[in-house]
C-alpha cells in the first residue's frame, strides 16, 4: 500500500525526523487558507504548493509550483487542484489531482548554501537485509545516477540481529560530507527513518531530497512510502490512509473479491490457483508466444461464483483476447472447478472471448468431460505446454 507525501511526513515526524511542514488543501481558498497559517509560523511570505498523487516526479510534470504571495497561492493551486498530472511514474494518461500539500519554503537564502541528499530505506531480497541507499545526488532521478554516475550511491546494509548501529549512521553522515552540526543531525535523521521505516512494517521509506538547509538543519523535504501489506494488520490507523481513488479501479475490485491480482500489459488473462503454477502459467504462455494480461490467483476455493467474480475482473482489461484457466486439483476437485467455469460462463452470457480449462488432479477426466459437453466456447485441455499452445492459436484464429 502507498500513501501521499503528506501522509508519509506525518509518520515520519511522529518518529522524530525532521521533515518540511505543510497543509494540505482540496481548494484553492483552503490553500490560499494554509498559506497564511504558514506565513504565521515561518514568517515567510512563500510556499510550495506540492500535488499529492501516488508518482514521483510531480515537479517535471507541473505538479510542484512556488508561491511569493497570497494572490500566486490561489493561482497556482488552482492550476494543479483538478489537473491531470503525468509524470515519469504515472500512465499516459496520468492521475488527477484532487488535493496539494502547501509546505514551507525551506530553500530561503542564508550565508551557507543548501545541500539535497538521497535516501532511502528498503529490502535487498538477493542479500534478505535492510539496506538503506543513499547518495550526494539528492532531488534527482536516482536510477539515472546509478547508470551514469554509480560511484556517488553507497549501501548500508543493517544486520538484523543488532539492527541499525550509530557507527553505521555516522558512516553515513561522513560519506556524504557533512560536518559540525549538519553531521549530529544527520545521524539523527537516519536513526530516527530507520526506526520508522521497521516499525510500520514498510517495504520502502525513500526520500528525496533530504536537505541540509542553510542553517545546518537536515530535513525531509519529501516522502514516499510503502507498506508490506502482510504486514497492515498490526496498524489499522495506517491502513485507514489507502487512498483507493489513486489505485487501479480493478485491483480494488480484486481486493475486495479476496482475488490475488496483479494487471500486466498482455492479451492472454490468467486464472490460476497457487502463486508458484500462476507464474508457471505465464511463463508457459510467454514461451509459448502469447503475452500474459494479468497474474490472478484464485486460491483454494473455485466455485461458480468466485470463478464468476475473476472473469468479470479479467475481462475489465479490454486488451484481454483469450483466458487460460489453470487449476491443479488437489484441495479442489477438478469436477467442481469445471462447473464453476460453466455455471459463471453461463451467468454472464456475454463471455466474448475463447476460454481454455486446464485441470490436473482430482477428478480431471470428469471435469474434462464436463468442459466437452457444455456446448459452450470453452476448450479442454490436459497438457501444459498443449493449453497454451491452444491459447496463442486461438488469439491468431480472432
Amino acid at each position: 500500500m502507498n500513501i501521499h507525501e503528506y501522509q508519509g511526513k506525518s509518520i515520519l515526524k511522529s518518529f522524530g525526523v525532521a521533515i518540511q511542514e505543510g497543509i494540505v488543501a482540496e481548494t484553492a481558498e483552503q490553500a490560499v487558507a494554509a498559506a497564511k497559517e504558514m506565513k504565521t509560523k515561518y514568517n515567510s511570505d512563500w510556499v510550495v504548493i506540492k500535488a499529492q498523487i501516488h508518482a514521483g516526479g510531480r515537479g517535471k510534470g507541473g505538479g510542484v509550483k512556488l508561491a511569493k504571495n497570497l494572490e500566486e497561492v490561489k493561482e497556482k493551486a488552482s492550476q494543479i487542484i483538478g489537473m491531470q498530472l503525468i509524470t515519469p511514474q504515472t500512465s499516459a494518461e496520468g492521475k488527477k489531482v484532487s488535493k496539494v500539500l502547501v509546505a514551507q519554503d525551506v530553500y530561503y537564502p542564508g550565508a551557507t548554501p543548501t545541500k539535497e541528499f538521497y535516501m532511502s530505506v528498503l529490502l535487498d531480497r538477493a542479500k534478505g537485509r535492510n539496506t538503506i541507499v543513499y547518495s550526494t545526488e539528492g532531488g534527482m532521478d536516482i536510477e539515472h545516477v546509478a547508470e551514469t554516475t554509480p560511484e556517488k550511491i553507497w549501501k548500508e546494509e543493517i544486520d538484523p540481529r543488532v539492527g541499525l548501529q550509530a557507527f553505521q549512521a555516522r558512516k553515513i553522515a561522513f560519506n556524504l560530507g557533512l560536518s559540525g552540526n549538519a553531521f549530529k543531525e544527520m545521524v539523527k535523521f537516519v536513526m530516527s527513518l530507520y526506526k520508522a521505516y521497521e516499525s510500520i512494517d514498510a517495504s520502502l521509506f525513500e526520500i528525496n531530497p533530504v536537505l541540509k538547509t542553510s542553517d545546518e538543519k537536515i530535513i525531509a523535504v519529501d516522502s514516499k512510502v510503502s507498506f508490506d501489506d502482510n504486514g497492515l494488520f498490526r496498524h489499522p490507523d495506517y491502513l485507514a490512509m489507502r487512498d483507493i481513488t489513486e489505485e487501479n479501479p480493478i485491483d480494488v475490485e480484486a481486493r475486495e473479491a479476496e482475488l490475488n491480482y496483479v494487471q500486466l500489459d498482455g492479451n492472454v488473462g490468467c486464472m490460476v490457483n497457487g502463486a508458484g503454477l500462476a507464474m508457471a502459467t505465464m511463463d508457459i504462455i510467454k514461451l509459448s508466444g502469447g503475452e500474459p494480461a494479468n497474474f490472478l490467483d484464485v486460491g483454494g476455493t473455485a466455485n461458480a461464483e468466485r470463478v464468476e467474480k475473476a472473469f468479470k475482473i479479467i475481462l475489465k482489461d479490454k486488451k484481454v483476447k483469450a483466458i487460460l484457466v489453470n487449476i491443479f486439483g488437489g484441495i479442489v476437485r477438478c469436477d467442481r472447478v469445471a462447473q464453476g467455469v460453466v455455471d459463471a460462463y453461463k451467468n454472464m452470457g456475454n463471455i466474448n472471448v475463447p476460454i481454455i480449462v486446464r485441470l490436473q488432479g482430482t477428478n480431471a477426466e470428469a471435469a474434462k468431460k464436463l468442459i466437452d459437453d457444455s456446448g459452450l466456447k470453452v476448450y479442454s485441455a490436459i497438457e501444459f505446454h498443449e493449453a497454451a499452445s491452444l491459447v496463442n492459436k486461438l488469439i491468431k484464429e480472432s
